[in-house]
């Protein structure tokens, strides 16, 4: 079983709209609203993928009501702990004439220390029967940013492999407490790592920077595929690691909400079933790719992932020394 972890769960409001300018009156062509939040797009997409999955996370009021209900309505296996208030709703706006989205994320509701803590009871008991567990998204107001770091210690202690999608300081402190899988985009390794990234042979080095940090696998996710490294086995048995650049022909995005989290889902599903390295590194793009295709987050269908995996293009890249920083 593949738990995912939303702190800040929302109902997700998705609005195409035509030639989009601040300021002015629009009507929207296409619109979707369901279930969002990292992790639950992360188990939307896992679903999809016939991967065992149950999403759990906090959920307060009525737009906390809609998101279980929804859930259920996808068959999305869910156990969400009831808070008081009021969870989050989130809007994009994509324009299709110029391919360009606009996100606006609330901050999310305030979780008092008690409820966070029948939180925390859930995912242990969950944790007991899982063999993965995913910590995706934002955290809501009242919640320490320590949180992931300190659940993946007790997922250590289980034997439970450890993922991590986030942000700021809950993904530092996170990286921190060795997790197995960390998934920044650029700008988030670019956060973590201390400064921004010049060239390709910059991004290249920064994951080896963030698996400095205590991840054991690290996925940067870019528009046209990922960077990563992961560990392998050296010649007389040594722990190593790889480096590898992936990429995929850029597809004509319906939208790229949530794109990330179909990523994250695919490399977590292809890992789960024992893939070798680079097939999960080649099946994730491939399902962060094809979710642009269609309207809504975590949304995608396996049949085109498939026919996608042969144009997915996985090169392990040799680094040169790195230089000593002045």
């Amino acid at each position: 079983m593949i738990i995912t972890v939303t702190l800040n769960a929302a109902i997700d409001k998705t609005l195409a709209v035509p030639n989009f300018t601040l300021g002015r009156r629009h009507r929207a062509v296409e619109q979707t609203s369901m279930p969002g939040g990292k992790g639950v797009n992360v188990a939307r997409a896992l679903k999809a993928l016939g991967q065992p999955v149950i999403a759990t996370g906090v959920a307060g009021g009525p737009t906390g009501t809609r998101i279980i209900e929804q859930l259920t309505d996808e068959a999305i296996l869910n156990d969400f702990v009831r808070i008081r208030e009021e969870s989050r709703t989130s809007t994009a706006v994509v324009d299709p004439t110029s391919g360009e989205q606009t996100e606006i994320n609330e901050r999310g509701p305030l979780v008092a220390e008690a409820e966070l803590e029948l939180f925390v009871d859930k995912l242990l008991y969950l944790a007991k029967g899982a063999g993965v567990c995913v910590f995706a998204g934002s955290l809501p107001r009242g919640v320490d940013p320590e949180i992931y770091a300190e659940l993946i210690g007790e997922m250590h202690k289980l034997g439970v492999t450890t993922v991590v999608d986030s942000e700021g300081d809950a993904l530092r402190l996170a990286a921190r407490a060795e997790p197995t899988v960390v998934s920044p985009n650029e700008l988030e390794a670019e956060e973590l790592v201390g400064h921004e990234f010049a060239d390709d042979l910059d991004r290249l080095r920064a994951v080896a920077e963030v698996a400095e940090l205590g991840p054991r696998e690290v996925l940067m996710t870019r528009p046209d595929g990922c960077v990563a490294l992961l560990p392998s086995d050296g010649a007389e048995g040594a722990a190593t690691s790889e480096t590898y650049r992936v990429t995929l022909p850029p597809l004509e995005p319906v939208s790229s909400v949530g794109s990330g989290d179909a990523f994250l889902a695919g490399y977590v599903a292809a890992r789960y079933v024992g893939s070798p390295p680079e097939d999960c590194l080649r099946f994730a793009v491939a399902c962060g790719a094809e979710s642009t295709q269609h309207f809504g987050a975590g949304v995608l269908d396996p049949r085109e992932v498939e026919r996608l995996l042969p144009e997915v293009r996985v090169e392990q890249v040799e680094l040169p020394a790195v230089e000593a920083r002045r």
